[in-house]
């Protein structure tokens, strides 16, 4: 860890530690020293593991008002999540009416619009109700921004400079539709990667950062699956994990080589893995209820499987235990070892929206705007606050130096309007 200033607040030297914490699992090769822990620059955040820094405090409640420091509509419709770096947020959305794909830039501080880069002038692809042309969450390493689209029977990996205007653009796969396309781009070191898993046959492509040329690319198995790429360190050694389609694989980064590779998780995931440094967790929905645990460190090897149906929220992980919510409503702590159920409780509504981990406190939100938040403990369930925000949310909202900012939607039951809402204490 760098040396810190006499001067340095508990704060800041806290929030500090904390990220260390975050970046446990994480490869060196995953920093980026434009991105700072004041930053949320990718999908689940600093060590994609759902937990924010822990920096400033995060509002408890707030309704259509209340702890609202600005809200602004938003063009189009998108699942994906907000990302926040600099001074800018970033997401993506569609236009359903022409189809048209692309970028939107915001001021942190206002909302205000700084650019809307339309990537593909129509094309987009979707076919579940809950899903969108935009479900995709961006990434940025601080020069760049990266974002994966299905397009025209394709997914194509395009990346674009922090003033909007695309600097390459790159194909993964054919693209089948099924459900919808909504895989977020991953970076590692000098890579990015992106998947694209299609009843047609996909592909996981490593690209080179800075020209988007593929440095590697693999073939996937001819099934629909969502789940996004993620690396860990685990067992000494970098592993690119890949859940999904009747199996569990761990590909070396660099080469795209299989380090492991093993039969479980189910056909169809949305949720992208965590790691307690030891397991992988897998989670799917269809055609069976799935949730288990693989020793990464072992080759894969299974540690424990339930019947537990956790399709499209992903899961938390904090000392030992993990956190998650049911897509039917309902919350679960289990024993990150064994799969021991250590409680569950009934919280109301159907979730695709992934919870969000910070200081101890679970954010989970609904389907129709209500966000549950109870504390991680392994002991019993203890709910903290229900808040209510728009009538619509699908999207994961994101933390980061004490503001929380949702992706939401209003509906008057003839139009729909996107918002972004920024949340913050006074």
């Amino acid at each position: 860890m760098r040396c810190m200033p006499r001067n340095f607040s508990i704060l800041t030297t806290l929030a500090i530690l904390i990220f260390g914490c975050l970046a446990d699992h994480r490869s060196e090769g995953q920093e980026y020293p434009k991105i700072t822990p004041q930053d949320w620059a990718w999908w689940r955040g600093p060590g994609h593991l759902g937990e924010a820094n822990a920096e400033r405090p995060y509002p408890l409640e707030w309704d259509e008002t209340k702890n609202v420091l600005w809200r602004v509509n938003v063009p189009g419709r998108g699942q994906g999540a907000p990302i926040v770096v600099g001074d800018s947020i970033y997401l993506a959305t569609c236009d359903e009416a022409t189809g048209s794909q692309g970028v939107l830039a915001l001021s942190r501080e206002s909302g205000q619009t700084q650019w809307h880069r339309i990537v593909h002038p129509d094309g987009a692809m979707r076919k579940n109700s809950k899903s969108s042309g935009a479900s995709s969450t961006l990434a940025c390493d601080g020069d760049r921004l990266f974002i994966n689209f299905a397009n025209a029977g394709q997914v194509l990996l395009t990346a674009l400079e922090l003033d909007g205007s695309i600097a390459w653009q790159t194909k993964v796969s054919d693209y089948q539709i099924h459900q919808g396309y909504g895989a977020s781009p991953l970076l590692h070191g000098d890579l990015v990667y992106s998947v694209a898993d299609t009843k047609g046959g996909g592909a996981i492509v490593a690209c080179q950062r800075t020209t988007g040329e593929i440095v590697w690319k693999r073939d996937r198995p001819s099934n629909p699956n969502y789940p996004s790429p993620v690396v860990f360190k685990i067992g000494g050694r970098d592993q690119l994990i890949l859940i999904g389609c009747d199996m569990v694989i761990s590909l070396d980064p660099g080469t795209g080589d299989t380090l492991w590779q093993r039969e479980g998780s189910t056909t169809e995931c949305v949720t992208t893995t965590v790691t307690d440094g030891t397991h992988v967790y897998t989670s799917g929905g269809y055609p069976r209820n799935h949730l288990g645990a693989l020793r990464a460190d072992r080759n894969g090897e299974l540690a424990w499987e339930t019947g537990d149906r956790v399709y499209v929220p992903s899961l938390l992980i904090r000392d030992g235990y993990l956190f998650g919510v049911l897509d039917a409503g309902i919350a679960v702590c289990w024993d990150a070892a064994t799969g021991e159920e250590r409680w569950k409780h009934r919280l109301g509504g159907d979730f695709s929206a992934s919870p969000v981990l910070v200081a101890g406190h679970v954010y989970a939100t609904n389907e129709v705007g209500k966000t549950f938040v109870f504390e991680a403990d392994p002991k019993q369930f203890h709910l903290l606050a229900t808040n209510s925000l728009g009538d619509e949310s699908f999207a994961t909202p994101t933390f980061c130096n004490g503001r929380i900012y949702f992706r939401i939607a209003k509906s008057d039951g003839q139009t729909r309007q996107e918002e972004l809402v920024c949340l913050a204490l006074p």
